[in-house]
């Protein structure tokens, strides 16, 4: 029962549209008009806000969190609860009913059901692969479908078959269909970092 009904809290709470509520109050603009049309949080900071990005970044992760953590800190519910639990948060986010079942890609809303989650070394091993793929992987798509794929790999070489590795699985399996379009295009090392530091290599040597 209580894992019902926290999954059905989970949902509408994921499915809220923060950003775009963020950026019609504070910004006067859709921020589906921006970027790559979605209704997330980087499209706050492409429409020109970027106080107002940081605002909607910390919403959409905290969208994730709240029943998750209840679950097991309040609950003592097992790992197959919030996996459901956390999973509700996310589809919520990716099927919102406020947007006529329409969504974002839900990068954010998954760092927040990870962020939940007892086990630390989760959201150690995705944020680490997710700046991985941030610093040295593009384009952007394979950024995030990296850093769930890294986190999938080193959570079953720990840990074997788990709900950690189905959840995952379930974040990559998102991950990749929300960016599929944008997949057709080969990663390559060309990241934040190998970008900066070629930039700086063509500026010094513009300079002798």
């Amino acid at each position: 029962m209580h894992t019902t009904l926290l999954a059905l809290a989970a949902f509408p709470l994921g499915a809220f549209p923060f950003s775009i509520v963020i950026g019609r109050l504070f910004l006067g603009k859709d921020i589906r008009d921006y970027g790559d049309g979605n209704p997330g949080a980087a499209n706050v900071f492409r429409a020109g806000g970027q106080v107002t990005g940081v605002l909607a970044v910390v919403l959409d992760v905290a969208k994730g969190a709240p029943f998750v953590y209840l679950a097991h800190s309040s609950f003592g519910l097992p790992l197959p609860s919030l996996f459901a639990i956390g999973m509700f948060a996310i589809l919520g986010h990716v099927f919102s009913p406020f947007l006529r079942w329409r969504g974002g890609k839900a990068v954010a809303v998954s760092f927040g059901v990870i962020l939940a989650m007892p086990q630390q070394e989760l959201l150690l091993a995705f944020i680490v692969f997710m700046v991985l793929g941030f610093l040295f992987i593009g384009p952007d798509a394979w950024t995030v479908v990296f850093g769930a794929a890294g986190s999938l790999v080193y959570t079953i070489i720990t840990t074997g078959g788990s709900w950690e590795s189905l959840l995952l699985l379930c974040v990559l399996a998102i991950f990749v269909a929300k960016n599929f379009g944008e997949l057709h295009t080969m990663p390559g090392i060309n990241g934040r970092l190998v970008r900066w530091l070629q930039t700086v290599i063509r500026g010094a040597f513009s300079t002798l």
